[in-house]
Protein backbone atom coordinates (compact mmCIF):
# COMPACT_ATOMS: atom_id res chain seq x y z
CA UNK A 1 0.00 0.00 0.00
CA UNK A 2 1.57 3.18 -1.35
CA UNK A 3 1.29 5.89 1.99
CA UNK A 4 1.93 9.35 1.31
CA UNK A 5 2.95 11.32 4.40
CA UNK A 6 1.78 14.73 3.76
CA UNK A 7 3.60 17.72 6.21
CA UNK A 8 2.15 21.00 5.94
CA UNK A 9 3.09 24.44 6.48
CA UNK A 10 5.48 27.15 6.49
CA UNK A 11 8.60 26.93 8.68
CA UNK A 12 9.76 30.60 8.76
CA UNK A 13 6.46 30.98 10.81
CA UNK A 14 6.95 29.15 14.23
CA UNK A 15 4.18 27.08 15.19
CA UNK A 16 2.81 27.34 11.23
CA UNK A 17 5.73 24.81 10.77
CA UNK A 18 4.95 22.51 12.67
CA UNK A 19 4.02 19.67 9.82
CA UNK A 20 7.52 19.89 8.64
CA UNK A 21 9.07 19.49 11.46
CA UNK A 22 7.12 16.50 12.44
CA UNK A 23 8.31 14.94 8.70
CA UNK A 24 11.99 15.76 9.30
CA UNK A 25 11.41 13.43 13.15
CA UNK A 26 9.72 10.95 11.08
CA UNK A 27 12.61 10.65 8.11
CA UNK A 28 14.48 7.75 10.13
CA UNK A 29 11.69 6.39 12.07
CA UNK A 30 9.61 4.92 8.72
CA UNK A 31 12.75 4.52 6.90
CA UNK A 32 12.44 0.95 7.20
CA UNK A 33 8.88 1.09 5.08
CA UNK A 34 9.56 1.00 1.41
CA UNK A 35 6.09 2.12 0.75
CA UNK A 36 6.22 5.02 2.79
CA UNK A 37 7.21 8.87 1.09
CA UNK A 38 7.47 12.01 3.25
CA UNK A 39 6.80 14.76 1.27
CA UNK A 40 7.35 18.52 2.46
CA UNK A 41 4.04 20.49 1.61
CA UNK A 42 5.25 23.64 2.63
CA UNK A 43 2.21 26.26 2.11
CA UNK A 44 0.66 23.79 -0.26
CA UNK A 45 0.18 23.83 -4.05
CA UNK A 46 -1.77 22.18 -6.58
CA UNK A 47 1.21 20.43 -7.95
CA UNK A 48 0.33 18.11 -4.79
CA UNK A 49 -3.01 16.60 -6.57
CA UNK A 50 -1.05 13.83 -7.96
CA UNK A 51 0.89 12.72 -5.33
CA UNK A 52 -2.23 12.79 -3.37
CA UNK A 53 -4.38 10.66 -6.51
CA UNK A 54 -1.26 8.33 -6.45
CA UNK A 55 -1.64 7.55 -3.11
CA UNK A 56 -3.53 4.82 -1.46
CA UNK A 57 -3.16 5.69 1.94
CA UNK A 58 -2.95 9.54 2.94
CA UNK A 59 -1.35 11.00 6.42
CA UNK A 60 -1.37 14.75 6.40
CA UNK A 61 0.02 16.30 9.48
CA UNK A 62 -0.59 20.56 10.15
CA UNK A 63 -1.22 22.70 12.90
CA UNK A 64 -4.88 23.56 12.91
CA UNK A 65 -7.26 25.65 15.32
CA UNK A 66 -8.91 22.65 17.12
CA UNK A 67 -10.01 24.61 19.92
CA UNK A 68 -7.23 23.10 22.42
CA UNK A 69 -4.33 24.11 24.35
CA UNK A 70 -1.01 24.79 22.30
CA UNK A 71 0.43 21.43 21.62
CA UNK A 72 -2.31 19.34 22.38
CA UNK A 73 -3.22 17.40 18.73
CA UNK A 74 -5.87 15.46 17.34
CA UNK A 75 -6.17 12.51 14.91
CA UNK A 76 -8.85 12.57 12.55
CA UNK A 77 -9.64 9.61 10.69
CA UNK A 78 -11.39 9.03 7.01
CA UNK A 79 -15.18 10.89 6.75
CA UNK A 80 -13.58 12.98 10.32
CA UNK A 81 -11.05 14.27 8.57
CA UNK A 82 -13.55 15.10 5.75
CA UNK A 83 -15.69 16.93 7.68
CA UNK A 84 -13.08 18.59 9.39
CA UNK A 85 -11.73 20.09 6.23
CA UNK A 86 -15.11 21.29 4.85
CA UNK A 87 -16.29 23.15 8.36
CA UNK A 88 -12.95 24.67 8.85
CA UNK A 89 -11.90 26.67 5.83
CA UNK A 90 -9.40 28.30 7.65
CA UNK A 91 -8.00 31.82 6.17
CA UNK A 92 -4.09 31.41 4.40
CA UNK A 93 -2.36 33.06 2.74
CA UNK A 94 -1.60 29.79 0.85
CA UNK A 95 -2.09 29.35 -2.45
CA UNK A 96 -4.21 26.21 -2.29
CA UNK A 97 -5.77 24.52 0.96
CA UNK A 98 -6.03 21.17 1.35
CA UNK A 99 -9.70 21.43 1.07
CA UNK A 100 -9.34 22.65 -2.73
CA UNK A 101 -6.63 19.34 -2.98
CA UNK A 102 -9.12 16.97 -1.89
CA UNK A 103 -11.97 18.25 -4.44
CA UNK A 104 -9.23 18.02 -6.96
CA UNK A 105 -8.59 14.39 -6.13
CA UNK A 106 -12.29 13.25 -5.86
CA UNK A 107 -12.87 15.21 -8.95
CA UNK A 108 -10.18 12.76 -10.35
CA UNK A 109 -11.34 10.00 -8.86
CA UNK A 110 -8.84 9.18 -6.14
CA UNK A 111 -9.40 10.66 -3.16
CA UNK A 112 -7.77 7.64 -0.52
CA UNK A 113 -9.79 5.65 1.01
CA UNK A 114 -7.42 4.94 3.91
CA UNK A 115 -6.92 8.70 4.97
CA UNK A 116 -6.35 10.80 8.32
CA UNK A 117 -5.05 13.61 9.81
CA UNK A 118 -3.25 15.11 12.69
CA UNK A 119 -3.89 18.06 13.34
CA UNK A 120 -1.80 20.18 16.35
CA UNK A 121 -2.57 23.44 18.23
CA UNK A 122 -0.72 26.08 17.67
CA UNK A 123 0.41 28.67 20.12
CA UNK A 124 2.32 31.31 17.90
CA UNK A 125 2.08 31.90 14.50
CA UNK A 126 4.58 34.71 14.27
CA UNK A 127 8.40 35.52 12.50
CA UNK A 128 10.40 32.53 14.11
CA UNK A 129 12.27 29.20 12.56
CA UNK A 130 11.12 26.78 15.31
CA UNK A 131 8.09 25.85 17.23
CA UNK A 132 7.17 26.78 20.53
CA UNK A 133 7.87 24.26 23.38
CA UNK A 134 4.30 23.14 24.00
CA UNK A 135 3.95 22.52 20.21
CA UNK A 136 7.51 20.77 19.63
CA UNK A 137 6.55 18.40 22.34
CA UNK A 138 4.10 17.29 20.10
CA UNK A 139 6.36 15.53 17.70
CA UNK A 140 7.30 12.96 19.57
CA UNK A 141 3.56 11.71 20.19
CA UNK A 142 2.62 12.62 16.52
CA UNK A 143 5.40 10.73 14.96
CA UNK A 144 4.34 7.47 17.25
CA UNK A 145 0.72 7.89 16.11
CA UNK A 146 1.68 8.11 12.42
CA UNK A 147 4.10 4.90 12.77
CA UNK A 148 0.67 3.64 14.32
CA UNK A 149 -1.24 4.31 11.47
CA UNK A 150 1.40 2.87 8.96
CA UNK A 151 1.66 -0.22 10.43
CA UNK A 152 -2.25 -1.03 10.87
CA UNK A 153 -3.13 0.01 7.54
CA UNK A 154 -0.43 -2.27 6.34
CA UNK A 155 -1.90 -5.04 8.79
CA UNK A 156 -5.19 -4.32 7.42
CA UNK A 157 -4.45 -4.41 3.75
CA UNK A 158 -2.09 -7.78 4.17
Amino acid sequence: MKTLVLGIGNTLLTDEGIGIHVLQALETQVAHFSDVTLLDGGTLSFTLAGPIEEADALIVVDAANIKAKPGEWTLLEGEEMDAFLMGNRKSTVHEVGLTDLRVIAILAGHWPEKRAMLAIQPDIVDWGEVPTPAVAAAIAPVCAAIRGLIEDWQYVAA
